[in-house]
């Protein structure tokens, strides 16, 4: 029976072939979208263990984050980004689960987050979100929670109205793009909890921080932010 399930397997492998989502090899787990090679040429930031990074300043005197962190450096061309563009354009949600994954494997081993009680995907309008056929940010946190058993919380806030992308966007454009597009749908759900915001990207931070102070408004709330990846 064991050389019978060897022999199915590699059968299988055949018919439908699993290779690394960057250099191509087929010397990879099932459950990976990188080979060891290419994983660990991934670009740890180690934010989620160090207080004042990058991302924190960002928001010093525009909204009070617990605490907040990415786990890779995003560059153009990069491994990270191909498998960005799989997630959100190609319509391969394993790509979200892995990379969620990675980030919940980060935030685990981390006492700064260890008592946020819910993941908060950062919400797509409802025309974005029929477009692609999910939220790309509620597939990363499905990815965390496999591995930081928190739970998810995906519709107790939502995004109001349709904003362009903000890809070639200036800093204030950004800003102004932002104004008044969140809304709390569920505020009970969110009371007096510690929320982690999650997100795939962050660059200057305006819709993350759109979408606190929306939050914010809510008696006893705690906000962290958390991505997978830093623009730099």
């Amino acid at each position: 029976m064991p050389l019978f399930k060897s022999y199915l397997k590699d059968f299988s492998h055949l018919l439908f072939p699993h290779n690394c989502a960057c250099c191509g090899t087929d010397t990879l787990n099932e459950n990976e979208q990188l080979c060891l090679r290419c994983f660990t040429l991934l670009p740890e930031t180690g934010f989620f263990h160090a207080r004042g990074n990058p991302i924190e300043k960002a928001f010093y005197g525009r909204q009070d984050i617990a605490n907040a962190g990415a786990a890779y450096y995003f560059t153009k061309d990069s491994m990270l980004q191909h498998l960005m563009v799989r997630l959100k354009y190609r319509n391969d949600k394993k790509a979200g689960i892995y990379l969620g994954r990675l980030t919940g494997a980060m935030l685990s081993e981390t006492r700064r987050f260890h008592d946020v009680d819910l993941l908060v995907p950062l919400p797509l309008n409802s025309k974005k979100e029929q477009q692609r056929g999910y939220n790309q940010a509620a597939i990363i946190c499905e990815g965390i929670a496999e591995i930081w058993r928190k739970p998810v919380l995906k519709n107790a806030v939502v995004r109001k109205r349709f904003t362009e992308t903000q890809t070639h966007q200036n800093r204030i454009s950004r800003w102004q793009n932002m104004e008044d597009v969140f809304a709390v749908a569920d505020k009970e759900a969110l009371r007096s909890k510690h929320i982690l915001l999650v997100d795939d990207v962050v660059t200057t931070g305006a819709t993350l921080e759109a979408c606190a102070s929306a939050i914010r408004l809510i008696e006893g709330i705690t906000i962290s932010i958390a991505t997978v990846a830093y623009t730099i």
